[in-house]
């Protein structure tokens, strides 16, 4: 990533140097971090994949025998993709997709509002980041030298 911002224009001009280093680094770690968390969140629902099949089919989400095993699926290895910078495109996008629904789900299913949905907004806003820059130098597309 390149750094967009004239030296000059910084309020603390000293540190451009120290931002332009740690560019790559610091959307690598939030990435890896919004991946691992995936993972985690993915990991009960990989370990009984039906479990969430009434949950899918209260959102009109018919077979609930085929939606709940890829909601784990895409949680779980969405999240590890994420983490890995494999396929990050996709992964991000099957991930920003199934937090659409979450926030769907908590605004309008539960009558949550904004105050419910705040989170998975914030996790879709993150997920879609990664949606448009895909993996980075640090990543495994990138040492594979392919991307989406």
């Amino acid at each position: 990533m390149c750094n967009l911002t004239p030296r000059n224009s910084l309020f603390l001009p000293m540190l451009g140097g120290l931002n332009s280093r740690l560019d790559a680094s610091a959307e690598t770690l939030l990435r890896i971090i919004c991946g691992l968390l995936l993972v985690t969140h993915g990991f009960p629902k990989i370990m009984n994949p039906f479990g969430t099949i009434g949950m899918v089919e209260s959102l009109g989400f018919y077979p609930g025998a085929l939606w709940s095993p890829l909601l784990a699926a895409t949680e779980f290895f969405g999240g590890l993709f994420l983490a890995l910078g494999l396929l990050t495109r996709p992964a991000a996008l099957a991930t920003t997709t199934v937090l659409l629904v979450t926030v769907w789900f908590n605004w309008v299913v539960q009558s949550g509002g904004y105050s419910n949905s705040e989170t998975s907004i914030l996790w879709a806003a993150m997920t879609l980041f990664f949606v448009i820059r895909g993996g980075n130098k640090y990543s495994v597309d990138a040492w594979i030298g392919r991307s989406f």
